[in-house]
């Protein structure tokens, strides 16, 4: 079932900080954070990075609408972003920031690499640019002239500039991209990548010459780096790198790079044309997922219709919150969420479901067999093992929602039987094979789910009678054997799992 062990690096995009974190930020971030934990599972060496992008127009005018320094306001959002990643129990292995002395120091040098192959040179650059997106417009892009996700007017900016080659790597792009060197995916972003360079690419603006927040180019002090080269750069200075592209650190190429649909051209043309232009490998995968809607409508702090993360997490707890996020769409598409719908889930699912199912089990274990976990003859179910089967690709596939949906069918199975068989009516015989196989499949169940709910999966440990240490330190494919829970074993039934709300 489970492939060989082997590296595997993991990369969010890197967050503005000129706010807080809102949903999509988490949803990405737990999606990876869900991903790495399953690699662990399997035994591969896993790399994740996460980090905040601290340069350019935006932080400046955030910084100076509130009063403070560009970098005052990037020191005090970027610990807001640790903090809410440590709410939400994301387990990243580094988290970059742009401001940082190392990654500054290595931009400078790759800049001046690139000015001297001749791959950036001084003209003039003419365009429509967004400044909530940091990206130049095409009129195709527009919607009644404004920009279609921030619904403001570009700006028409003609400057002296430095620029990139970028046109010069379009039909090698493409070519990758079509033979899936360079994977884009779903299939429809993919597409969508495609169209947007089969239209042409054209050199673009590497420099700014009247924004002060930022990197100063190495070969002209008069112009800072664009933001978006300087970001690019942090999923190589991300792993310590410093800039040398023939000592190129152990996890890259990256295996995974998650983001929403928002930033997929840049990542698409200008991230894998600076690598081509250092002949440095490509990331193997860019997944792309959709947006959070609030009742049908765009999230908007000026409407009042947001969502934060942290008030999630105080209503339906770290893991809860969790499973409601990764469960609201497929993984790859946009998703409607609402305070009604998270609560009817939360409660169906969660507290009716998994919280019930395992309540009942213990509470006949503690009633029928002195809270000993009882014997069995019988042996592994059937429909367990398919479960299992599926669970590898499933994920391996990027199909969050699907497996989640998998292993809860799983609880809702074992309810059923519970209430078709009348199981806590059976002869102490039946009701003790009955038992053990409910109770041994809620320990494999809290195995699979551990990925996405960590927390949950260490109390189930707690109540079957196990120390979550110590099953931590067993192989994921011995783990979930059947047989690992032994009879006699003492169960500690606590408080529900998920209080009904």
């Amino acid at each position: 079932m489970f492939k060989k062990p082997k590296k595997f690096y993991i990369t969010t995009p890197i967050y503005y900080v000129n706010d807080r974190p809102h949903l999509g930020h988490a949803y990405t971030t737990i999606a990876a954070d869900v991903l790495k934990r399953y690699r662990v599972l399997r035994s591969d060496r896993v790399f994740l990075l996460t980090g905040t992008d601290e340069h350019g127009a935006k932080i400046e005018a955030a910084a100076e609408k509130k009063g403070q320094t560009p970098q005052q306001l990037c020191n005090e959002n970027a610990e807001i972003f640790k903090e809410t990643w440590k709410g939400l129990n994301v387990s990243y292995d580094n988290f970059i920031r742009t401001t940082d002395n190392r990654h500054i120091k290595t931009v400078k040098k790759i800049l001046e690499i690139l000015h001297k192959k001749g791959f950036i040179y001084k003209g003039t650059y003419e365009g429509l640019y967004c400044r909530g997106c940091e990206q130049y417009k095409t009129d195709s892009d527009l919607i009644d002239g404004k920009c279609s996700e921030h619904k403001i007017e570009p700006e028409l900016i003609k400057e002296e500039s430095y620029l990139f080659k970028l046109s010069q790597f379009q039909d090698e792009l493409i070519k990758k991209i079509e033979n899936n060197e360079f994977e884009i995916a779903p299939e429809e972003r993919k597409n969508e990548a495609l169209n947007f360079l089969r239209q042409g690419l054209k050199d673009i603006s590497i420099s700014r010459q009247k924004v002060k927040w930022g990197i100063p180019l190495p070969f002209d002090k008069n112009f800072t780096a664009y933001v978006w080269v300087d970001a690019f750069l942090n999923y190589l200075t991300g792993l310590n790198w410093e800039g040398n592209p023939q000592k190129l650190p152990e996890f890259w190429p990256s295996d995974l790079q998650l983001m929403g649909k928002d930033i997929l051209r840049v990542h698409a043309t200008i991230w894998p044309a600076l690598l081509l232009s250092l002949g440095i490998p490509l990331p193997k995968k860019i997944f792309v997922h959709g947006y959070f809607t609030l009742n049908g409508q765009k999230m908007s702090k000026s409407l009042g219709n947001v969502i934060w993360p942290d008030e999630m997490v105080k209503k339906f707890g770290v893991d809860a919150t969790r499973y409601l996020l990764l469960t609201a769409c497929h993984f790859g598409q946009d998703g409607d969420i609402s305070w009604e719908k998270l609560t009817e889930k939360y409660n169906a699912d969660l507290a009716n479901g998994v919280g019930n199912l395992i309540n009942r089990v213990l509470t006949l274990i503690e009633k029928k067999f002195d809270g000993k976990i009882p014997k069995s003859s019988k042996s592994e179910p059937d429909l367990l093992i398919e479960k299992i089967n599926n669970y590898d690709k499933l994920l391996t596939d990027l199909k969050i929602d699907q497996v989640l949906k998998e292993i809860m069918s799983i609880c809702s199975d074992l309810d059923n039987r519970i209430d078709k068989e009348k199981i806590y009516q059976a002869d102490s015989l039946i009701l003790s094979d009955a038992l053990y196989i409910f109770a041994e499949t809620i320990r494999i169940w809290a195995w699979l789910i551990s990925p996405f709910l960590p927390e949950t999966a260490d109390k189930i440990f707690e109540q079957l009678g196990l120390d979550p240490k110590k099953e931590k330190k067993k192989k994921f494919e011995d783990a979930i054997k059947w047989g690992g829970l032994k009879p006699g074993t003492k169960i500690k039934k606590g408080k529900p799992l998920f209080p009904r709300i």
